[in-house]
Order: structure tokens, then C-alpha cells, then sequence
């Protein structure tokens, strides 16, 4: 089959899936819903334009702060224009309130002594002689007093919150020891997205020339190296390592130098696009390496490598090798993973449980790439992944997938694709373009067990029959890939007797444990939360406050119901209508209404999978009635860690009697955190990683 025929029956394959989707849609949801689906889909997305705030002339004074968390060192020699315009730049990105400037003169020749001391708030000092940048840099070091040391070339112009970003990779990735800006000229290109250091000391810019909007260059990366232009470190860390080794003196190498002692030290260096910084390179030393200070680059490459040539020989990269793959010569392995759509962990459980795995294949040392079948950029969910340490391809950068893969699909080992209409499409395209790479299913939960339940539920013919092709194809595909993932034992032991020689893997719901919130007695009402873009959500919803929550007033009045979840439909707004019940809709952080409330409910009807509803309650200390189908495969025991009936006059009745039960309600809670930690945490899902990447080529 040739790559163009291929292709053919891909576009193919899939149309004729968004018209059997979107004929199920119709039926289950409605027009009004399946069409702003569509129209989700279909909508492009704008994307941010370069753009850089010009640099206001007007005077300039800082404020000198009594406690410092970052100080920012600026080493000049002459060129006080740009010094000048370096530090207006810095100004208009509205520094925080405790953060120090340090501007260290090497001797400059010009007016640099004069014009700089004159200006408030700023901490100048000049060197007796002419030290070089290396000296000058660990010479405002020394005076730092700021947690964090922040190197920066007096030829750079700030972006807004090019320094908040810079710190905050400390805080996202606790191991970083040195964390650079992504560095773009004045004409938009990018400099530099972190470097590479190959076996021979050499040395190459990642990204030069590029693009920097582009996928490949815009999220936190383990970098070999980051120009000294704008770095920042832990300044207790600069210190025991000693500082800029005055080897490289006067310049170069010397930043290469200090990233090579932070990786020996135990910690990472990272890149941090979102930290973007206009350099003027070449402004102080110029850019020919035959004379001048630029001739040093020379000398120090060859210093460099006497240094570190072990280390370089058995870690880094040939020079031979080709740019992508050397930019992520540490990864552990190379992981493609597909969805329909970037994960919104605020809006839905399989979100949740996505963007951990995301989380954990990064923390296992992974070079991971995402992109959502939808090809949609969504704004700061994307921004998310990319924040996270995920490479996330988005339009206009994907194109056209069977392109896409034929491009790309050589450089991985391992791709995991959810759901199995994303998959079947694409599975033709990935054996002939990743032919090397291990394939596994991640069902996210059986379809067709799910559709199923519900078309019995309905007593539904046309569904019923439905659900029947859903099998057909879930099925092969589990028979044609490497590997497939389930969400729970059931549907594990489901698949061992209809797909017995298949290897199946339990990799559920990721969650951590929070711990128990406020008492039983500051809590009150009833929780329901769901995205109803789900129709068991909506079904369960309205079972709840047409049939139960009735027989629970008629009794105690003064308990109420919370509804909570992203597009609600009409039938469910209209319940707001009703004494005792509020529609809150889409709510971006539910801990506070898990705090106030004391029961969560989920009364599903019909359902596959492991419901993140009911791990959310449990792992914030909410206890949880729901129906056996909502536990299903949860290890839930009724009256242990959950509280379990079918019936809308039971779940009333249930509700009824365990809503003063303080005794009760904190062994529920209890057993719920256990449950938690015991079923659903990363580990669990971290040794199945860990068992495919041990068989991985």
C-alpha cells in the first residue's frame, strides 16, 4: 500500500466515522447539541502573534526591596544605550515587588559610571579592572540576596513575564537546577530554544532560525545547556558550585560549563519558552571567533572538552546526529500520544486521567508528544501540556496527519492512542510510518459496553445494534495492536473472554490524595457532578431530582442539591427553576462546593469505565452514594468506603439515614482516602509504564 493510497483510506475511514458518530449523536443528544459539537470542531482557533512592547524612553528609577526573592545581575562594558534600553525594558514588564537589579560595570569606557549610579533604586558597582563577563557575573553574584540568581546580557529586550515564567519552572519541576529563557532575535526569529552539547564539546543554538510559535519549541525542555543571556539558578546552588569557573575567563563556555556541574549536581536544566527574551546578539563582543573577546569561544571549546570529555563521550550525542534526535538524546523513550482533544482536566474525568498520564510518562523521563485529533490549539489546556514538559502539536503546525506521521512517525518508540474511533483510522498509517513503534489501545473505557447498557436502558433497537459495530471494532483493534489499556478489572476480565490472547493492562483513573476538608457538621446538601456532554451524566441528573431528590425533601426539607458540570442542555438548566436545587454549570475549581457539601451522589443508570466523579469526592474526604453501576470496578464496599443502592426510593432512603450518621460519615471518609491511595494513585499506574518501557527497542 502506498503512502498516498494510505492516506486515501484514512480520509475515508474517518469520514465515515463523523457521519456514524454524528448520526449516534443526533440520536442520543439531540440537533441543538450534536450541532454546537460540530461547530467546536470545525472552528479555527486564532493564534498570538509575536509581538514586542517598544521600549518607553522615559526616566528611570527602581525600588529597592527589603526582602529579595530573585536579583537580577546585569553585566555591562560600554554600550550604555542598550544598557539603558535593557533597563527600561526590564521596568515595563513590571517586576515584582521583591526583586533587586544588579548592573556590574567592567571598567566601561564610556559613561556607563556616571549615567548608571545617578538612577534609584538600582544596585551598581564597578570593577576596579576589567574582569570579563565570567568575573563580572560572579562578582554580582556575591552580592545577590535573592533566593534566585538571574543572569542577564545588558543586549536583551523582556518580554512580559519573562521573569515570572523563568521562576516558576522551579516551582512546575522541583528538580531544575538551572532554567533559561527561550531567546528570539529582534526581527522574530527564534536564537535558541536551549542548546545542545555534542560528544566533541561542540555546541548548537536548538531552533535557530526557526519559527518560535512551532510545537517543537515552546514547552519546558531538558536542555544540555542555555545561553547565559537569561538564565536563572538557585543562588545557594551557584555558590557550592562554585560559580562561573574562571577557566573560560573572560567569556564563553562558561555557561555550558555551569549547566554540566548543575546535571553532575543531581538536578535538570530546562528551557522555559514561555520566558521569551529579545537578544541583540553579538552587540558587546561582536561575532567573529577569529579576534577579539568572540576568539575565546575557540580556546574555551577546546577547555571545555579536556573538562568534560568523559561525560561528553559516554552521554551526549555524535555531531553527526541528526538535530531532533540529539535535542532529546536523555529521554528514557520517545512517546506519541492522540486524542480527539486536548485534555480540560476542570471539565471531565478522562481529562483528568490523561493529563497524569501525560504527567507520568514526563516524570519517567519520557520526550513525549501529544496532539488531539481535532488539531484544535485550546488555549490555556494546550498551554497546560506544554507548561507540563509535552511537545503539543496543534494547527497550523499538524497539517494533515497521514503527512504528519509519514514526517514524524520514525522517531517514535511507543504511542498510545485513546478511544477507539481515533484509533481505527489511524492505525493503517502508524504500522507503515512508526513501524518500530509498540501501539497500545487506550480504550478510556469499552464503548461498546457503555453503549450497550444504554440502548437496554432506552430499550433502543437501532442503539442496540449500534453498539454491536462498536464491539466489532473495539475488538479488532485489540487484536491488532501490541497492547491495550482498560480502566478497570471488569472490563479486564470481560476482555479475557472475548479477546483472550490479548494483552490487556488496568491503567485507571490517576488521583491524588487530598485528605479529609472540613467536619460533617459545617458541610450540608447534595452534590451531583458530571459534564453533560455525557448523556449518562444528563440521565442520572435528572433521575436524581425528578425521582430521588422528592422523596428526600418530602422529609427534610432543608436539604438541597447542587448540580455542577460544562454544557448543561436545557432540560438540565431548567431544574434550577426547582425549590432546593441550583445549576451551577461549568465550575472551574469544585474544591470549595466538595468542602461545603456533605454527600456526593452519582446515581448512573448505565455507564462504562471508572467514574472521576466519584474518585474526585472520595480523594477530597467527600463520601460518595452511588449506584453499582457508577462503582463498578472501583474495589468500592458498601458501608465501608461508599454507600451503594439502585433504586430511587433506596438511594433516597440511604441518603436519609447516613446524612446525620457522624460516626458513619467519617468512616466513609476514612475508607474513601484509603481507597484512593490504594487503587487510583500514580504508582499504580506507573509500574505498567515502567513494565512496557523495559520491553521497548
Amino acid at each position: 500500500m502506498g503512502d498516498a493510497w494510505a492516506a486515501a483510506l484514512y480520509r475515508l475511514h474517518r469520514s465515515l466515522d463523523l457521519v456514524r458518530r454524528g448520526l449516534r449523536s443526533l440520536r442520543a443528544r439531540g440537533f441543538a447539541a450534536t450541532w454546537d459539537a460540530a461547530q467546536r470542531r470545525l472552528s479555527p482557533r486564532p493564534t498570538a502573534e509575536l509581538a514586542v512592547t517598544p521600549v518607553d524612553p522615559g526616566p528611570l528609577a527602581f525600588t529597592l526591596p527589603a526582602s529579595v526573592r530573585a536579583s537580577v545581575v546585569i553585566p555591562v562594558y560600554g554600550k550604555l544605550d542598550y544598557t539603558l534600553a535593557c533597563l527600561r525594558s526590564l521596568l515595563q514588564t513590571q517586576l515584582p515587588d521583591d526583586v533587586e537589579v544588579i548592573v556590574i560595570d567592567d571598567a566601561s569606557p564610556d559613561d556607563t559610571g556616571t549615567v548608571l549610579p545617578a538612577i534609584g533604586g538600582l544596585r551598581y558597582h564597578r570593577n576596579a579592572t576589567n574582569l570579563g563577563f565570567v568575573g563580572s557575573c560572579n562578582a554580582g553574584a556575591a552580592m545577590a540576596r535573592g533566593e534566585f540568581v538571574v543572569f542577564l546580557n545588558n543586549d536583551t529586550t523582556l518580554t512580559p513575564g519573562w521573569l515570572d515564567a523563568l521562576l516558576r519552572t522551579f516551582e512546575t519541576h522541583p528538580d531544575t537546577g538551572l532554567a533559561g529563557a527561550q531567546l528570539v532575535y529582534p526581527d522574530g526569529r527564534l536564537q535558541e530554544s536551549g542548546g545542545i552539547v555534542f560528544a566533541d564539546g561542540s555546541g548548537w543554538n536548538f531552533g535557530r532560525f526557526e519559527d518560535p510559535r512551532h510545537p517543537a519549541y515552546t514547552f519546558v525542555r531538558e536542555a544540555d545547556y542555555c545561553s547565559g543571556a537569561a538564565i536563572a539558578l538557585p543562588s545557594a546552588l551557584f555558590k557550592r558550585l562554585g560559580g562561573f569557573d574562571e577557566r573560560y575567563a573572560p567569556a564563553y563556555y562558561e555557561d555550558t560549563d555551569l549547566a554540566m556541574k548543575v546535571r553532575e549536581a543531581g538536578l535538570k536544566v530546562r528551557v522555559q519558552p514561555a520566558s521569551m527574551v529579545v537578544h541583540h546578539e553579538g552587540i558587546t563582543a561582536g561575532t567573529d571567533t577569529s579576534s577579539g573577546v568572540k576568539a575565546y569561544q575557540v580556546r574555551n571549546q577546546q577547555r571545555f572538552l579536556e573538562r568534560w570529555r568523559d561525560t561528553l563521550v559516554r552521554r551526549h550525542p555524535a555531531p553527526t546526529q541528526a538535530v531532533h534526535y540529539a535535542a532529546q538524546h536523555r529521554a528514557r523513550a520517545r512517546v506519541l500520544v492522540i486524542d480527539a482533544t486536548t485534555p480540560m482536566p476542570d471539565r471531565d474525568s478522562g481529562s483528568v486521567r490523561l493529563f497524569e498520564l501525560l504527567r507520568l510518562l514526563v516524570d519517567e523521563g519520557c520526550a513525549v508528544t501529544f496532539f488531539p485529533e481535532n488539531g484544535l490549539d485550546d488555549g490555556r489546556y494546550t498551554q497546560a501540556l506544554r507548561d507540563l514538559g509535552v511537545e503539543a502539536w496543534t494547527q497550523p503546525w499538524l497539517g494533515a496527519l497521514p503527512d504528519w506521521l509519514a514526517k514524524h512517525g520514525a522517531r517514535f518508540q511507543l504511542v498510545i492512542v485513546s478511544r477507539h474511533y481515533i484509533l481505527s483510522p489511524l492505525l493503517p498509517l502508524l504500522r507503515r510510518h512508526a513501524p518500530q513503534a509498540r501501539i497500545v489501545f487506550d480504550t478510556v473505557d469499552l464503548h461498546h459496553l457503555r453503549e450497550q447498557r444504554e440502548a437496554e436502558e432506552r430499550r433502543d433497537a437501532a442503539l442496540l445494534r449500534a453498539a454491536a459495530r462498536t464491539r466489532a471494532d473495539e475488538l479488532a483493534l485489540i487484536d491488532s495492536v501490541d497492547r491495550t489499556w482498560v480502566v478497570s478489572p471488569v472490563e479486564k476480565a470481560l476482555l479475557a473472554e472475548s479477546a483472550p490472547g490479548a494483552v490487556v493492562d488496568v491503567v485507571s483513573n490517576i488521583h491524588r490524595v487530598r485528605g479529609a476538608g472540613p467536619a460533617m457538621a459545617e458541610r450540608h446538601g447534595l452534590l451531583f457532578v458530571g459534564g453533560f456532554r455525557h448523556p449518562p451524566n444528563v440521565d442520572a441528573a435528572l433521575w436524581l431530582a425528578d425521582e430521588i431528590l422528592p422523596r428526600i425533601r418530602e422529609r427534610r426539607p432543608e436539604i438541597t442539591l447542587s448540580l455542577v458540570g460544562s454544557e448543561a442542555p436545557e432540560a438540565i438548566l431548567a431544574l434550577g427553576e426547582r425549590p432546593g436545587i441550583t445549576v451551577h454549570g461549568y465550575v472551574p475549581d469544585l474544591e470549595p462546593l466538595i468542602d461545603a457539601h456533605r454527600f456526593s451522589v452519582a446515581p448512573l443508570r448505565y455507564g462504562a469505565g471508572v467514574k472521576g466523579k466519584i474518585n474526585q469526592a472520595l480523594a477530597h474526604g467527600l463520601p460518595v452514594v452511588a449506584t453499582r453501576c457508577a462503582v463498578e470496578g472501583m474495589g468500592l464496599a458498601h458501608g465501608v468506603d461508599t454507600l451503594v443502592a439502585d433504586e430511587a426510593e433506596a438511594i433516597a432512603e440511604t441518603i436519609l439515614a447516613a446524612y446525620d450518621d457522624e460516626a458513619l460519615w467519617q468512616r466513609l471518609v476514612t475508607g474513601g482516602l484509603a481507597n484512593t491511595a490504594r487503587e487510583f494513585s500514580p504508582e499504580r499506574a506507573r509500574a505498567t509504564l515502567r513494565s512496557i518501557f523495559n520491553q521497548l527497542r
